[in-house]
Parts: C-alpha cells; structure tokens; sequence
C-alpha cells in the first residue's frame, strides 16, 4: 500500500498547527514569563490559561504527527519510525511539564491574594521564579534538544525514501543539529534563548515544518518510496528478488 492523500493531509496540518501553538503559547505567557511581581501583583490569570491551553494543543499535535506518520515512515525503517515517534512523545512530555509549572505560578498568586499562603512577598517571589525557571528549562529540552533530534531522524527517514523533494528534507537535516547546537549554547550561557541568535538558529526548523506541512496538504508524498514488507533493517530486507518467486520452506522427510 502506498501513503494515502489523507495520512499526509493530516500529518500536514498537525505539523502547522504545531506552529501556530507554540508561537501562541508562547506570547500569551509574556506576564508570568517576563514580571518578576506578576505572583505578588493583580496578575493576568485567564492569559496563562489561554496559554496552557495552547501548548496542551501543542503537545496532542506533536504526538499527532509521530503516530500518524508512523505507518509510512516504519515501510521505510522501522526501527528509526518508533524512534521518531518516542521522540515526539518525550517532547510532548516535557512541554506538559512545563504547563504545570506555570499553572503552579498562578495557583500560587490566587492563594497568596487570597491569603491562603502565609507567606511574605519575597518568599512567594522566589518560588514563583523557581516555578518559571522549570518551564524556561522545559521549553529548552523539549522544543530544542528533543526536538532537533526528532527533526534529524524525519528528514533523514524522508531523505532517503523521497517521500518528498530532496530540498525539504535537507531543511531538516540542517536545522535539526543546529537547533541542538543553538540549545547547547544555550545552556552553558553564550546567549539567552529568547534572543536573536535563539531565534535565527530556529528559522531552519521553522522553515521545515512548515514547508513539509505545506507539501505534504498540497501534493501529499511523492509516490516513490520502496514499499514491501518490513523487516529489522527494512522493506528491501525481506522483499523477494523482482522476477524471481519468494522461496519457500520445504521440510524435509526423515
């Protein structure tokens, strides 16, 4: 069976709204990422929902993308399929980490305006800039290391099988390690993530789901893929030789 118009349809739009989430998540968060008094002060509650809300979406999109590619990418290597979609699982676990983090934050101001949280200002600061600093950890494992590493398994899965144009591909293939490279500086302090060398390092991996997304709801995949049955390094391992029939078991008498 070859990949059907519908499974690319699907896998395109889920890579979109991917993106769409992420940059809405993102900006709703602005007050508790950025205010240091948001915990202490009148806050802006229903904006961080919203914002929760968009990452969970995020999150179900970025499972939705590896279970639903996972049947035409496991004809190509199976192996390397699961992986993919083990990747995309973890990403989407830590984003919900990251969600619950800052849900806390604002159950912490509800409770301290409310006086439920016999505590003074500062203390409750701190444990609100602990809770924030979960999250920006969060958003830096997930949506960069694990995500990079998920990229480079996809656009080498459909580099290989042509699924797709050679060019989409090699967009992933360079953004994946260096959305990891970017990360990396990250971590040991070269720049903030939220930066213009953060950002610029991300344009690749932004250019490449969105522009698979937009091939794939377009013209779905090319239909050149090797296709057969799946074995541990692949189809062509337990395809039969063309113009020969598959060898059968015979046992022998004794």
């Amino acid at each position: 069976m070859r990949p059907t118009r519908g499974t690319a349809t699907v896998a395109g739009v889920l890579f979109l709204v991917t993106e769409i989430t992420a940059i809405g998540g993102l900006a709703l968060y602005g007050p508790v990422l950025k205010g240091a008094d948001y915990v202490t002060g009148s806050g802006a509650d229903g904006r961080v929902f919203l914002g929760a809300l968009s990452e969970l979406l995020l999150a179900a999109a970025v499972v939705g993308t590896g279970v639903t590619l996972y049947p035409v990418l496991r004809r190509q290597q199976e192996g390397a399929a699961l992986g993919y979609v083990c990747a995309r699982l973890l990403e989407a676990a830590v984003i919900v980490v990251g969600i619950v983090s800052l849900l806390s934050v604002v159950t912490l101001r509800q409770d301290f305006a409310s006086g439920a949280v016999d505590s003074d200002a500062a203390s409750v600061r701190t444990v609100a800039r602990a809770l924030v600093a979960v999250h920006d950890r969060t958003f830096l494992v997930g949506p960069n290391f694990v995500l990079g590493a998920n990229t480079l398994v996809l656009a080498r899965l459909l580099y290989r099988s042509r699924l797709v144009p050679r060019f989409v591909a090699v967009l992933g293939l360079v953004g994946g390690p260096l959305i990891c490279a970017s990360a990396t500086a990250v971590l040991f302090g070269v720049y903030e993530q939220v930066s213009p060398a953060g950002s610029l390092a991300a344009l690749p991996v932004f250019a490449w789901e969105v522009t698979l997304a937009v091939r794939l709801i377009a013209k779905g995949f090319d239909p050149v893929g090797p296709v057969g049955p799946v074995g541990p390094a692949g189809p062509a391992a337990t395809a039969p030789t063309a113009g020969r029939p598959a060898p059968v078991a015979v046992r022998t008498a004794r």
